[in-house]
């Protein structure tokens, strides 16, 4: 599976922003997904994952409820439209396949990142 993650941009505090991750190969629909987030001399941390049987999914407390994490299997895209958005968001996001759930070491796949850049 490669990943391409794209939708990211600067935008300010309160504003909205969503993310796309694209993927190739056959077997997306088998792998959970999950996006991911860094900042610079930081550890890679959970955002936001979707199973691919049942589309449960997860977030972390600091998005809950201004994030919401959706995929289109026949589109082979998992998409993170992100609301309300704080400085505190601002991180190069990236998305993997595996998971799913907020442990990074069950990831297989991931994508080159995106930079989002909120102002305040």
């Amino acid at each position: 599976v490669q990943l391409q993650a794209s939708g990211g941009g600067l935008v300010q505090a309160g504003g909205s922003l969503r993310l796309s991750c694209a993927a190739s190969g056959r077997t997306f629909s088998s792998y959970g997904m999950g996006w991911f987030r860094q900042t610079p001399g930081k550890e890679r941390t959970f955002v936001a994952a979707i199973s691919w049987m049942s589309g449960s999914t997860y977030y972390a407390d600091s998005v809950k409820g201004r994030f919401t994490i959706s995929r289109d299997n026949a589109k082979k895209t998992v998409y993170l439209q992100m609301n309300s958005l704080k400085p505190e968001d601002t991180a190069v996001y990236y998305c993997a396949a595996g998971g799913p759930g907020p442990v990074i070491a069950v990831y297989n796949y991931w994508g080159q990142g995106t930079q989002v850049t909120v102002s305040s």
